[in-house]
């Protein structure tokens, strides 16, 4: 009797986080170059509002930790955080074809830009920083700055651009749930993850018992924290599950 066939899965895709900021700094328009350069599969970035609406891309809520700059990301206009210096901080010379010191600092509108211009598909995952002084309208700023540039919220796509969102907050996830797709949505967990991530996960609220259809539910996306504190579990868990498989 033969054995059956083992299916063997697709590769995993590759994803810069906050570009190649092993490279270069982090989120700056040098760090996603060089991360198309690379042959990335897809990017990583994270969004904030400014002062006068641009949706731009910092990790921080403060400024200082990438930059010279100091205070609240959300207290400056887009005009004075393009004054602020993001590459110094690095000790990296950043190269002509990388752009020049005043374009490192991006908004998404430029990021979507760069990626469209790749001349092949990429992936764009963007994750909304928590908490925000906007609340839900960085999600509705974010939402309306990606219909405008023609993002499919059924599938993600954008052009040659696979646009996904993601937060650690339930609230920001539940909300992006009700104008697009699970499978665009993203709910990252962490170690301090409780009942409305769960929800958002299981499709349900807790007073409810009903499964729901894997497909009407959003992506999981474990913190690198998370991860690093159970990888040694999980590993455990796929060796003993492929001991068993014929």
């Amino acid at each position: 009797m033969a054995l059956p066939v083992r299916s063997h899965p697709s590769p995993p895709l590759v994803y810069a986080h906050r570009g190649s900021s092993a490279s270069f700094p982090e989120l700056t328009r040098a760090a996603f170059v060089e991360a198309l350069a690379d042959g990335a599969d897809g990017v990583e970035c994270d969004v904030h509002l400014s002062s006068d609406g641009h949706l731009v891309l910092h990790h921080d809520a403060q400024l200082g930790r990438t930059s010279d700059g100091l205070g609240a990301l959300a207290d400056h206009t887009l005009a004075q955080l393009r004054n602020v210096d993001y590459s110094s901080w690095k000790g990296v010379a950043v190269p002509d074809t990388h752009g020049a010191a005043g374009e490192q600092f991006m908004t998404l509108d430029e990021l979507l830009d760069l990626l469209l211009a790749a001349g092949r598909p990429v992936g764009l995952a963007v994750e909304m920083k928590h908490p925000s002084p906007r609340g839900r309208g960085l999600e509705d700023a974010l939402l309306a700055l990606l219909e405008r540039r023609g993002w499919d919220p059924r599938t993600g796509r954008l052009g040659t651009v696979l646009v996904s969102l993601m937060s650690f907050d339930a609230d920001a996830v539940s909300h992006l749930l009700e104008r697009a797709a699970p499978a665009v949505v993203c709910q990252l967990v962490d170690e301090n993850s409780g009942e409305r991530e769960r929800e958002n996960l299981s499709g349900r609220a807790a007073s409810t018992s009903s499964p729901v259809p894997a497909a009407q539910l959003p992506l999981a996306g474990p913190g690198i924290g998370f991860v690093r504190a159970h990888i040694t579990e999980w590993a455990s868990v796929i060796r003993t599950s492929e001991d068993q498989t014929p």
